[in-house]
């Protein structure tokens, strides 16, 4: 018990030094994010991207795209960097190609969110919708983003009786 108060101080102290802590748990959200998700996305058979649980749902391949494209909206407007052009997805290319777009949009977020900061929440950016929101948007998108689709990702794994390669 007394290491957990000691590792509990440690960071707290680590946090409270740092200038931009909120920038900082969204990098240390992304390597778990990132992690899951694409294991996820190895996981899954090529034959089953195909696959949604309802009529209503998107299938496995177009979560891939979707993950993709949303990694690169909101890091791109969380770090305050240009979004990279990609290949416009249809969510029913091949499981190589998927993989590899969600690959390369984490990618992109590493180096889109080293270089975000705290002190740039405030500042207006522009949205889906074209209306101007406050940066911090995309912390809160990119954090409820990950959170949200990896969870249907391990879903998905579960009804096709696999097992989600979660950490």
């Amino acid at each position: 018990m007394k290491m957990v108060f000691i590792i509990l101080a440690f960071s707290s102290a680590v946090a409270a030094q740092s200038k931009s802590p909120a920038s900082d748990a969204l990098r240390e959200m992304l390597g778990v994010g990132e992690k899951n998700m694409v294991a996820a996305f190895e996981e899954m058979p090529a034959d089953k991207y195909g696959y949604k649980p309802t009529a209503q749902q998107m299938t496995f391949g177009h979560l891939a795209k979707h993950i993709s494209e949303l990694n690169n909206f909101f890091c791109a407007r969380a770090g305050d960097v240009p979004q990279p052009k990609t290949e416009q997805l249809k969510g029913t290319e091949g499981k190589e190609k998927l993989v590899a777009a969600v690959k390369a949009s984490f990618e992109f977020c590493h180096t889109a969110l080293a270089k975000a900061d705290d002190s740039k929440m405030g500042e207006s950016i522009t949205w889906f919708d074209d209306r101007p929101r406050s940066r911090v948007w995309a912390f809160l998108g990119l954090a409820s983003s990950w959170a949200d689709h990896g969870a249907m990702a391990a879903m998905y794994l579960r009804l096709n009786g696999l097992v989600p390669p979660i950490d």
